[in-house]
């Protein structure tokens, strides 16, 4: 095999690594479970929980990548004691790469499938209960989702096959940085509107009251659940990367910027949603009705709704591509190691099995709608998102914590010494502790909560 590729800068790693934990749930979900939890309070236990649970995970995800120099289902055997069974979490993680595509490729297709909507007028002049019946029709059209989900799974390969630095960190350097422009832009636009102030208040004014009536413990639930969550680890989409890093900079110090990325875009997110909601007197909800049947109505009562339409679904377009090509990278890579094959070729079977993997959840909502595995209205995508959200991410981070701090794993020292590698923040001794016992009941925890 060829010598490892690495990134070409930095900045390509961070906009990277920031692309694939900014998801399209930073976008529907986070503003409204701000919004549903006391606003700015939620916010800060959200940050607080973000830098004592979500950034130690991805500083070992990285770690393990960086020091194995080998992709998640290899790097478990580089790092592991001889005679262990770490390396069986590897095919765990890769299956849940597989998994997580197959609903976003389809979800990723929706957001396309707006934005040229958007784009050429079809919203245009639209009454309002007709905006709600185009999703509607679009779930219903099994042509409309597999034509949408293959389109996304054609270009995603397209770009991974051109190799790390020339096709992955060039594409998505361009999109990452458009993403935040568009974001800036938009979120600008929705604090002039005429009543976004109200909403800017609902998002982000503390609001003691409403987090009593919550009940501060669902509140602290919520908040871990959120930070823990939004930077997609236990599957080892974090890990690919660590294994193209060189070892000029620390990992607790670049695992604190990819959440930094994260948070902003999930924090702009609601600057964009909340003062447009309020300034048209709509309902902020949540899930896939905000994105597919409330903001569209908001734009086509706003002045140039057809641009701003345009703009928002291909900010949500770039959202959702830029956690394609990540995991696709991390699907492509392991398998080339797996099999010891060229990039191209694993591309090209990749292209036929993540388009034949997908064909469910794209049917779920017409030719498959009769199958409810979760009780009456639930579908193939509920079930998908069910089984990676809280069952492989907790657990697989779960493994990640415990094999980077536990002496039958890799162990502390170890760890240690690899994230504390080049300039940046370190990780502490008197850390130790927190890390090897505390922060394992934390997500073991969450996943108990998760299940029930």
């Amino acid at each position: 095999m060829n010598q490892r590729e690495t990134f070409r800068s930095r900045m390509g790693f961070l906009l990277l690594s920031a692309g694939c934990a900014i998801g399209i749930g930073n976008v529907w979900r986070f503003p409204y479970v701000v919004g549903q939890n006391g606003g700015g309070v939620f916010v800060l236990f959200y940050l607080l929980f973000l830098a004592i649970m979500g950034v130690p995970v991805l500083s070992m995800e990285f770690a393990v990548g960086r020091a194995s120099r080998k992709s998640p289902v290899k790097a478990y055997q580089a790092l592991e004691k001889p005679g262990s069974k770490w390396h069986l979490h590897g095919y765990v993680a890769m299956a849940g790469n597989y998994m997580l595509m197959m609903f976003y490729t389809t979800v990723a297709g929706w957001m396309v499938y707006y934005f040229y909507s958007f784009f050429i007028g079809r919203f245009s002049k639209m009454p309002s209960e007709e905006v709600a019946g185009v999703f509607g029709e679009m779930l219903a059209s099994p042509g409309i989702n597999v034509f949408w989900m293959m389109a996304v799974v054609v270009v995603g390969i397209l770009i991974c096959s051109m190799g790390l630095q020339k096709g992955v960190e060039r594409i998505t350097k361009v999109m990452m940085i458009g993403l935040l422009s568009l974001m800036i832009v938009m979120a600008v636009r929705g604090l002039t509107l005429e009543g976004g102030m109200d909403g800017l208040a609902f998002y982000l004014k503390p609001d003691f009251g409403k987090m009593a009536e919550v009940g501060v413990g669902n509140v602290i639930v919520a908040a871990m659940n959120q930070s823990f969550f939004t930077l997609s680890l236990g599957i080892g989409a974090m890990a690919i990367f660590g294994s193209y890093l060189e070892k000029e900079n620390t990992l607790l110090g670049e695992a604190v910027n990819v959440a930094v990325l994260d948070t902003f875009v999930a924090i702009t997110a609601g600057l964009i949603i909340f003062p447009a909601c309020f300034a048209f007197g709509v309902n902020p909800d949540s899930g896939p009705s905000l994105i597919f049947i409330t903001l569209p109505n908001v734009f086509v009562s706003m002045a140039g709704g057809r641009v701003w339409g345009s703009l928002f679904f291909l900010f949500m377009s770039f959202a959702a591509f830029s956690t394609v090509i990540a995991v696709f990278e991390n699907i492509i890579a392991c398998s080339m190691e797996l099999f010891n094959i060229e990039r191209k070729r694993a591309a090209t079977i990749n292209l036929v099995a993540l388009i034949l993997l997908s064909l469910p959840c794209a049917l779920g909502y017409n030719v498959l709608s009769s199958f409810e595995p979760m009780g009456a209205g639930s579908s193939v995508l509920d079930l998908e998102d069910f089984i990676v959200s809280n069952l492989l991410l907790p657990l697989g981070s779960l493994v990640y914590l415990l094999f980077s701090t536990w002496e039958f794993g890799w162990g502390m020292e170890n760890y240690r010494r690899e994230a504390n590698e080049g300039h940046g923040l370190q990780v502490p001794a008197w850390i130790c502790g927190y890390l090897k016992y505390i922060l394992p009941l934390m997500i073991l925890a969450l996943f108990i909560q998760g299940i029930l």
